[in-house]
């Protein structure tokens, strides 16, 4: 026992040796990485500080003009997404600012602008180009974006995509508020493309998951209509 005892402190010395050892050759060659590692970070500091948030300060202040127009009584699509003299549109917040927060959410308001002026196109070009965002209003704002592409395949003809837009949209915000309307869509999708059997499985989900929504009665009159 002692001399295992004996062989693991010697072991044990060897290690702290080697450690030293190493050290004592590379001491420089360390410091020099440390103070990298320093300088990086303190540039990351200053990067994020000095750039990124005032960018982000900036970006939110042109789409609350833009967010203005297009929430109005009687709402100016072509000026919330172009702007004009006396203030910034969705287009603008996203040449400036497209990597912010906010210029991601110009994005998606930017595909809905097209989509009410009938531009199916840049309808869906803009509401891909937004990025799912985290929590809970911005799953609301996720479900909201993928229900809408899949309105624009609607109205485009392409039911296929559509159900699948729809179900990504049902997926992300799973509430009584949103999946009912998402689960009626998909399910008018695919009764639109006579796949019947797809379309009642939806309206079936509506009534087993959210029997309490205002989706449900219509789920069971289109239930009704479709196993007659």
């Amino acid at each position: 026992m002692a001399k295992e005892q004996v062989a693991a402190q010697e072991a044990l010395g060897t290690a702290m040796n080697k450690t030293e050892l190493f050290f004592e050759k590379n001491g420089k060659l360390m410091s020099y990485i440390f103070i990298g590692l320093l300088i990086i970070a303190a540039l990351v500091f200053g990067y994020r500080s000095l750039i990124v948030l005032p960018r982000a300060e900036k970006a939110a202040e042109m789409i609350a003009q833009a967010q203005s127009r297009f929430e109005a009584e009687n709402p100016d699509y072509e000026l919330a997404l172009n702007g004009d003299a006396n203030g910034a549109g969705f287009l603008d917040v996203i040449d400036q600012y497209g990597s912010t927060p906010s210029g991601n959410l110009a994005k998606h308001y930017a595909g809905i602008c097209y989509l009410k002026s009938g531009d199916l196109e840049n309808a869906a070009l803009y509401l891909a180009k937004f990025s799912p965002v985290k929590g809970l209003p911005g799953a609301l704002v996720n479900a909201q974006n993928y229900g809408l592409q899949g309105d624009v395949a609607v109205e485009q003809g392409d039911y296929a995509a559509a159900v699948k837009f729809y179900e990504k949209a049902i997926a992300a915000a799973d509430n009584n508020m949103t999946a009912p309307l998402y689960l009626r869509k998909a399910g008018l999708a695919e009764k639109a493309q006579g796949n019947n059997a797809g379309a009642a499985a939806y309206f079936q989900r509506i009534l087993d998951t959210y029997p309490s929504s205002m989706e449900a009665r219509e789920a069971e009159k289109l239930l009704g209509s479709i196993n007659q």
